[in-house]
Formats: C-alpha cells, structure tokens, sequence
C-alpha cells in the first residue's frame, strides 16, 4: 500500500486531510494504543501555572517525557513532584495538537522506592533547619496544667482512645478533637489545617481556645507516615502560637513534624503523660506540703512564745511603771480648785472693764456711720444699672440698623437669578441627551437595516422557501413539494420535480489508520 502512496501517478487521486483531522487521528491513535499507562523516572522542571495546572518532565539518561496535570488532579495527588525526586507517575497518553506534541496526563504520583523518599526527607530536612525551624531557641514550654487540650488525630483510630484514658487516669480534662486523615493524599492538608484552626480561635469565646495542641497517629510504614513529612504540616507546626506536642508513630519513627514541634513524645500516650501531670500525685504532695508549714507554722510560734517568756521576766513591774504618774496626777489635782477660782475672777474683773466703756451713744454713731455707707452704696447702684440699661439700649439700636429689608431681598435676587440658571443649564444639558440618543437610534436603526437579509438580497443572494419553512440543505429542497424563492426585487414561485433534484455530492470519508503512515 506505501508504494501506491508513493507513486506519483497516483497523487492526484490520494484523499486530502485537514490538519486537525490528522492531528484527531494522532491522538485517538495514542489514547487507544496505550491506554492508562506507568512510567518510571525522575522529575525535571516543575512548573506551576497561574491557573493551577502543573507542568512537568519525567526523564531518564536520553529521553524526556511532558507530563501535565490539571487543577482539579493536583489536589488529589497524594505526592507532589518535585525536581529531582525519582518517580512513578500513572496516567494517560494523549497529545496537544497546537504545537504537534504528545504528553502524558499524570493523575496520581508515587515516589520510587524507600531510598528516593529518604533522600527527599533528607533534602527537605536540610532546608527547614537552614530556615532555623529546628532552633532550640524557638521552642515554647509547655504549660504545667492546661485547661483545654487540643488532638489532631483521626476519630476512630486506637489512638485518641488510648489519649483520652492516660488523661482520664492522670488529670481529667477538657479535650477538643479536630478530626483529619492520618495518612493518604488527604493528610498534609488536614493536618496543616487543623493546626491553624485550633490557634485562630479566640480565648474565651464560645469554642474555647486550647492551651496545648497533640498532633498524634499510631505506628505504620514510611509511606503511612509520608503526611506528616510534608513541607506544608511542618510548617505550620512551627507556626503554632499554642505549644505542640508531636506523636507520631512509635519511638523509632521520626517526621518532620517532630523537629518543629515543642516536645516530641515517642507514643500518644506518652503525649497525654508529657501534657498533664498525676492528679494523685499533686494531691499528695500538697498535703505533704501543708503539714510541712502547719509544722513549720506551729514550730515558729513556740519560739515566738518562748522569747516572749524570756522577754517578760527581764521588765518591772507594771505598777512600779505607774507610781510617778500617779503622784503628778495627784499633785495637779489638788492645784485644779484654786486655779479655777483665780481664773473665773480675772474674768469677772474685765468683763466689768469692758461694760463701764459700752455707751448708748458710742453704739448710735457706729448705727449712723453704717447707714451713710449703706446709702451710698444704694445711689452707685442706682447709677450703675442706668449706665448698664444705656449700653444695651445702644447695642440693640446697633443690632436694629443692620437688620435691613434691602439686603435680604437683594440676596433673595440673587438666588432666583442663579435658581434661573441652573434651570437653563438643566434643559439644555436634557436637549444635548436626547438629541444625542436621538441620533444613536437612527444609527442603530440604520445598522440594523445594514445587517438585515435584505441587504444580503441586494447583494446577489436569495432566501428559499416551502410554505412558512426556510430551506437551508439539499435534503430539505428535495423533500419540498414546491419552493418559492425570494429576491431582492420580489418573489418567485418554483415548481420542483424528482428528477430535477440535484444529487448531494459525497465527502471523502477519513482515512484508515494503516493510511496515515
């Protein structure tokens, strides 16, 4: 069949392809050869589109191979490539017909091997502590007895169980559970999430804030565990405001989030250990606490007593301390009577002195004089209130001349005038608007003339009918008992029979695949 092809005699007569047909029969030809297919390599340049698609290559020592995976595939892939992880990448071949390329369609990704994850755990690892993420300096403590406990955890897992009961043994209290996936494509996120979730609440709000976080999960293989190595997890560990306890795995797993975390406990219930201390523990320590200072207490005020003692014997008596005092009391007292008397005669003595000097005239004149004051003091409050009374006389009259008619009504004037021509400007600004809308309908009017089919009839064209049916194909003008056609000028009645049908002229079907090579 290729020397056919080839032979130039027959060039003429060989179908002609469209390029898009070529290129639809090169896709369908590598979607239906290969299928779902998967492809091991390691991963070139990653790059992330604004619209959230991911382009990238998996390659090995010669040949490289375009992967794309779209928005709605890159969430749900439970590794994200990065650029010289090595790979096992699932998905389907197909090709891009504008720019004559074939890629695959990536829709799940699996690191090769345990090996490849170590090395990318480590890579990753590296570039957290160089960020000072692991700094011992930044670590919070933890806080003695926290009133709230926040648990990462799955729900149904063994694991929040086993916390719930070490706390319950220890010191009860209140615990909030934030439910997540611990492993699978899902994890990372939820994880991340519920991290941040738990340090935006408000304290004291309704949903109370905690004051310690435990991100836990049972033991499992690295694979299980690949969640919690997640650049995004670690990340938000470390920026949790609220002091974290990791508890991952056994005590030989290691994750990244055990290195950002505040404490690392090598069991979830050794998590619930590390996070609340022995309720029995401190009850007994604070009764041996309180007999050590009641002792202490008692042992102090037997000193105290003791001194007491001592002091007392060394003082006198207390009625020796008294029996000088007593005789100045008794010395005065007996001194008071004469005293009194003595005092009482001197008093009499100048109160008769003063009342020989009080006379009935010295007290008229001393009425007379406050009077002369009392009067003057009337006529300079009558003048006062006359001046005051003048001087708001002159104020008003002041006040009164401003007040005038004429100034008002000539603003009032000037109101209506410029009232005048805001309303001039208001109707001519309207007449501008409608003639301008005016003159947008005719335009529109007459463009849709332009655009109507009978401008197209004056161009040469014509529109077919049968009855009130418009004929667009052969098949309809066929099956058309008459046809009545319209043309610029009028219209024009036709008659069709069966053999003046014309035969449809029939298209090149596409060609065989064995054709096209």
């Amino acid at each position: 069949m290729s020397d056919l092809i080839d032979d130039p005699r027959l060039g003429e007569n060989a179908p002609e392809f469209t390029v898009s047909e070529i290129s639809g029969a090169v896709k369908r030809t590598l979607e239906t050869e290969f299928g779902r297919i998967r492809v091991k390599g390691e991963v070139g340049r990653v790059v992330q589109a604004r619209s959230g698609h991911m382009y990238f290559d998996v390659k090995d020592e010669r040949n490289s191979l375009a992967c794309t995976t779209w928005k709605g595939q890159v969430s749900k892939l439970s590794v994200i490539p990065e650029e010289g992880m090595e790979v096992v990448v699932s998905g389907k071949m197909t090709s891009f017909g504008g720019q004559s390329k074939y890629n695959l369609n990536v829709d799940d990704v699996a690191v090769a091997g345990v090996g490849a994850l170590m090395a990318m755990l480590e890579k990753r690892k590296t570039a957290l502590a160089a960020e000072g993420l692991f700094d011992p300096a930044r670590k919070q403590a933890l806080p003695f007895l926290p009133d709230v406990i926040g648990v990462v955890t799955s729900p149904t897992g063994a694991v929040i169980r086993d916390i719930l009961h070490r706390l319950r043994d220890r010191f009860p209290r209140k615990v909030l559970v934030w439910p997540v996936a611990v492993q699978g494509a899902n994890c990372a996120a939820e994880v991340a999430r519920a991290i941040a979730g738990f340090n935006a609440l408000t304290p004291g709000g309704a949903l109370p804030r905690p004051d310690l976080l435990i991100v836990a999960r049972g033991g499992g293989s690295i694979e299980d565990l690949w969640g919690f190595n997640e650049e995004i997890v670690a990340r938000a560990a470390a920026a949790s405001q609220i002091p974290l306890i990791s508890a991952v795995g056994h005590e030989t797993d290691t994750t990244l989030i055990d290195f950002v975390s505040d404490m690392r406990a090598p069991t979830p219930s050794a998590a619930a250990e590390l996070a609340v201390p022995v309720r029995l523990d401190l009850l007994a320590e604070t009764r041996a606490k309180g007999a050590r200072a009641a002792q202490g207490l008692a042992n102090v005020m037997a000193r105290r007593k003791q001194s007491l003692a001592d002091l007392s014997r060394a003082l006198p008596r207390p009625d020796s301390l008294t029996h000088s005092a007593q005789q100045r009391l008794d010395y005065w007292e007996g001194r008071l009577p004469v005293a009194l008397r003595s005092l009482v005669q001197k008093q009499q003595l100048r109160l008769i002195a003063s009342a020989g000097q009080i006379k009935p005239s010295a007290l008229a004149r001393i009425v007379a004089q406050e009077k002369r004051q009392l009067h003057a003091l009337g006529q300079r409050l009558t003048a006062g209130l006359d001046r005051a009374a003048l001087s708001a006389r002159h104020m008003l009259g002041g006040c009164t001349s401003r007040l005038r008619p004429a100034p008002l009504a000539e603003r009032v004037g000037r109101l209506r005038k410029d009232l005048g021509d805001l309303e001039m400007q208001l109707k001519q600004t309207f007449e501008r608007q409608e003639q301008r809308r005016r003159e947008q309908l005719v335009a529109c009017d007459r463009l849709r003339e332009t655009l109507g089919y009978r401008e197209t009839l004056r161009r040469g064209y014509a529109v077919v009918r049968s009855g009130q049916a418009l004929i667009t194909n052969v098949a309809s003008a066929g099956a058309a008992k008459s046809l009545e056609i319209e043309f610029a000028d009028g219209r024009f009645a036709a008659a069709q029979t069966a053999a003046a049908r014309p035969a449809g002229r029939a298209k090149p079907k596409p060609p065989e695949q064995g054709q096209l090579f």
